[in-house]
């Protein structure tokens, strides 16, 4: 089936970071009429007028036919579809997140969001078993996205294998592993590629086996485990530092 050739991306933040970040051509924006009073309507309004997009004024129901969510915020932008890397331009990058098995397109929003902070501004998805760049993702990531260098044109094996024979060091996040998060940092190579896998299905286990590290979050509660969005955020925390870019 062929992509759609249009994306409607929606949310306050997420418009401002799509125009801000460049990438991809914005066609108009949808604003709700009955917040134009609103002080941040008004500023997204005023941005949209200086960087010479059209706006069109509509009714809440517009805009949530436009967007098919209530998450709209009042704001629906019409773009051109996320603009993916590939994967073979990007492997002189020091530190790579690739995202095995994460089905939930808010996780992975919510990953692609903590990557972006923590300085993962490189991520693989692997073909199956990850959801596109929605616009789903796109708002739960704030943004974030824009700011991404992400690829999706390889199954997460065929990503980890030739990491190995670049040399990156594998390090899988795994509730099983053996290595705590808290002292990995320090054992890190200038090249890392981190795996983060789903709450349903983890890393697979031809990556767990590759893998240099694979290390786990120390928990001392009662539940099982962490959400998927919330244990990449801690780990990407954890192996970020000054000395990987």
């Amino acid at each position: 089936m062929a992509k759609p050739g249009r994306e409607y991306i929606y949310g306050i933040n997420p418009a401002f970071e799509v125009i801000r970040a460049g990438r991809r051509r914005v066609y108009e924006a949808y604003l709700n009429t009955s917040a134009s009073g609103h002080p941040r309507m008004r500023k997204l309004a005023d941005y949209l007028q200086r960087m010479n997009i059209p706006v069109q004024w509509v009714n809440k129901g517009r805009i949530s036919e436009l967007s098919s969510s209530r998450e709209h915020q009042g704001v629906v932008l019409k773009t051109r579809p996320y603009p993916y890397c590939a994967s073979g331009d990007l492997w002189d990058r020091q530190r790579i997140l690739l995202l095995d098995n994460v089905e939930d397109p808010h996780n992975v929003g919510g990953i692609l969001r903590s990557a972006e902070i923590f300085g993962f501004h490189t991520v693989l998805l692997s073909l199956k078993g990850v959801p596109d760049i929605y616009p789903s993702v796109v708002k739960v990531s704030a943004g974030a996205t824009e700011f991404l260098e992400i690829a999706k044109d390889a199954s997460a094996n065929q990503y980890v294998k030739t990491a190995k024979a670049r040399g990156y060091q594998i390090i899988a996040l795994d509730a099983s592993g053996d290595t705590d998060i808290r002292k990995l940092r320090q054992k890190c190579t200038d090249k890392i590629l981190v795996i983060i896998g789903g709450e349903d299905r983890s890393v697979g286990q031809y990556i767990l086996n590759q893998a240099d590290f694979i290390t786990s979050i120390p928990q001392s509660g009662r539940i099982n485990s962490l959400n998927a969005s919330v244990a990449a955020g801690i780990a990407l925390f954890a192996l970020s530092g000054d000395s990987v870019d």
